[in-house]
Order: structure tokens, then C-alpha cells, then sequence
């Protein structure tokens, strides 16, 4: 069975499963679940734990082993299986198999995993844990979601914040909810029970915001340029290579250029989604509103200049061309967000220079 991480606490109120498997690259949505899950097994009588950490060599017998075993000290115990970043293999894949088909009596069994992709989701050992017991995908918070996440946790914490002191919270803190919540704390700690204003989080809270490389493509995607000057800025201070970011939008303008010809053919954008398909090269559903989005607003010709800019800044972060490669990025960036002319770009980049600025 299923549970986000946000639908835990009610389920633990009602009953404790027998198995339960975290996994997911969010640490805090992963870290905040199992914790809740061992609290509500010791709340419930199991007081004794044993932790197994599978790491190179490790041995699965083990963990028959200790399904096999009886407590001496306590009727009701939690196993804790950490597999972290690594896969069970074969041998771990049938172990956990052997014991989703027969869960020891009194124990709860406690799986923490990293990110686990699709193929190792349809596995058959997956597919076992999850019809006997209840697995968690500790999912990053999309940014939609973000403000909400946010507007919840600060009014768990006593706050009362105003519209704006969200909006700038989720700027600053996006991609990382580790910071968000460290944050949200000491927000809590220096203003506990009053109106929290933007006034009050610029105060308190620093930038932490952590990105990838595909956040700027998808802001410049869904026509918010402010973002992508801002998480641009956010890149090049991780030290980001420009050729990989480079990567990523050639990869978004070059289906949005096959998009363009085929509309201006009066093909369906279905008909350039197969051809990718077909290549090997495959659109997923999620990357494909985003896209749409774009091309309602780009003609076929803006695209192909996209492209042409694109070689450029290959050239230009491989030295080929004297110039900086990230002000082309930040120029095509600001392009495929729908700003063209000069006084535009400077305004977008003044805007968000301000919102980063605690001053």
C-alpha cells in the first residue's frame, strides 16, 4: 500500500503495519517518515531494535536470521534494515521476498532506501513489500506544492504567516527542505505567536536554496524569467559546469523545434513525441505541459535561433569563442521565457537581483 509522506501521521493513528519501506532522494520527507514509524511502534509496545546496514558483502542471511529469532527482553521489537544508496541484488531480492510472504511474528521490519527508479519499483521483491506492508516515497515537493508545504509546517510551529513571507521563504529555501525546516525552527524561535512578514523571514533566514540543472530550464520553460536569473545565479555559485546546463536546454529547444515544424505543418505534437519515442530518446508526460507551454509562445524561426545560441555557448565554454558562457545562457535562458528586447531582460534581472538582496 501507498502513503505520501503528508498522509503517515493519520495512518499510524489507526493501525501499524507489519512492514513498512522508506525510500526517496527527499532526506528529510525520508528521515522525518521512519522516525514517525519507530515512535509509533515503541508507543505500541515495541521497545527493542535491532538495526542491520547492508553495505558491500553484506550477508542476508542475517536477516532471516533475526526473523527467526525471539527476543528474550522484550515480546515486541523493530528490525531496522538500512539499505541507503545500495540495491539488494539477487540474494536480497529473494530475502525479502521470503519474508514479505511470511513477516515475523511481533516485529516490525523497517526498510530505508535511497532513490529507487521505476525498473527496481516493478521488481518482484518491491512489488511483495509493498502489497503486505505500506511504502513511503520520499518525493522532493514540487514547486507548486512548495508555498503549501511551507504555509502548513510554519503554523505547525505557531506562526502566522502572511502571503509574502511564504512566497519568499519557498524562494529561498527551494530544492532544500533540509534548510527549510532548520528555518522554520528558528523562525519559530524568534518570533513564536505573532504575524510572520516577509520583513521578519529576511531577517532570519538566509539563501538556501539548492538547484538543478533542469529547474532552469523548466522555469525558462514556463515563462518565469525572474526564476531562471535566479537559480542561474544559484548554479553558477555551486560551480555548475555551463556545458552541462548547456546540455539541458539544447536537449528542451531541440523537441521544441521539432514541435514548431510540426505545427507549422498542421501535425499534432503527438506525432514529434512518437518520433522521439521511437529514437530512443522518449518525452515523459511530466516534461511535456511545460514544453507546450513554451511552444504557444515561440515561433519555428525563435527556435532555431535558440539552437543556433546553443552551439555558441558550447563554443564558448569549451574557449572556442571569446565571450562568457553564462551570460548566453542567461540571454537564451531569458529568450525561451518569452523576453526579447534589451530593457526587458535588464528589467527581469534588476527584479530578481532585488528579491535576493536582504537589503
Amino acid at each position: 500500500m501507498r502513503v505520501r509522506p503528508e498522509q503517515l501521521a493519520a495512518h499510524l493513528r489507526k493501525t501499524l503495519a507489519p512492514l513498512y519501506l522508506v525510500f526517496g532522494e527527499e532526506p528529510l520527507q525520508a528521515m522525518e517518515a521512519a522516525d514517525a514509524i519507530r515512535a509509533a511502534a515503541r508507543e505500541r509496545g515495541h521497545t527493542e531494535r535491532e538495526c542491520l546496514t547492508v553495505e558491500t558483502g553484506f550477508d542476508w542471511n542475517l536477516l532471516r536470521q533475526r526473523a527467526a529469532s525471539r527476543s528474550l527482553f522484550a515480546g515486541r521489537r523493530v528490525l531496522d534494515l538500512r539499505l541507503g544508496n545500495a540495491k539488494p541484488g539477487d540474494a536480497g531480492a529473494k530475502a525479502l521476498g521470503e519474508y514479505a510472504a511470511r513477516p515475523a511474528e511481533d516485529t516490525v521490519l523497517l526498510i530505508t532506501a535511497g532513490k529507487l527508479d521505476w525498473s527496481t519499483q516493478k521488481g518482484r521483491w518491491f512489488t511483495a513489500l509493498d502489497s503486505v506492508g505500506v511504502v513511503v516515497a520520499a518525493a522532493p515537493v514540487e514547486l507548486s506544492r512548495l508555498p503549501t508545504w511551507i504555509d502548513q509546517r510554519l503554523r505547525s510551529r505557531g506562526l502566522n504567516p502572511t502571503s509574502d513571507a511564504v512566497t519568499l521563504l519557498s524562494e529561498r529555501i527551494e530544492g532544500n527542505l533540509l534548510a527549510a525546516a532548520q528555518e522554520i525552527e528558528k523562525l519559530a524561535l524568534s518570533d513564536p505567536g505573532r504575524e510572520l512578514t516577509a520583513a521578519a523571514v529576511l531577517a532570519v533566514v538566509g539563501d538556501s536554496a539548492r538547484y538543478s540543472i533542469y529547474d532552469f530550464v523548466d522555469a525558462a520553460l514556463l515563462g518565469q524569467p525572474e526564476r531562471a536569473v535566479r537559480i542561474l545565479d544559484g548554479l553558477r555559485g555551486e560551480g555548475v559546469e555551463p556545458v552541462l546546463l548547456n546540455w539541458a536546454l539544447h536537449r528542451e529547444i531541440r523537441v521544441l523545434a521539432a514541435l514548431a515544424f510540426a505545427r507549422d505543418q498542421r501535425q499534432s505534437p503527438e506525432t514529434v513525441f512518437a518520433a522521439f519515442a521511437a529514437r530512443k530518446q522518449p518525452v515523459w508526460d511530466k516534461r511535456k505541459p511545460p514544453l507546450l507551454q513554451a511552444l504557444r509562445r515561440l515561433t519555428l524561426v525563435q527556435c532555431r535561433q535558440l539552437l543556433l545560441a546553443c552551439a555558441r555557448i558550447d563554443r564558448l565554454a569549451k574557449g572556442a569563442e571569446a565571450g562568457s558562457p553564462w551570460d548566453a545562457l542567461l540571454a537564451s535562458g531569458l529568450r525561451l521565457a518569452g523576453l526579447e528586447r534589451f530593457d526587458r531582460l535588464e528589467e527581469a534581472i534588476l527584479t530578481a537581483e532585488m528579491t535576493m538582496s536582504p537589503g
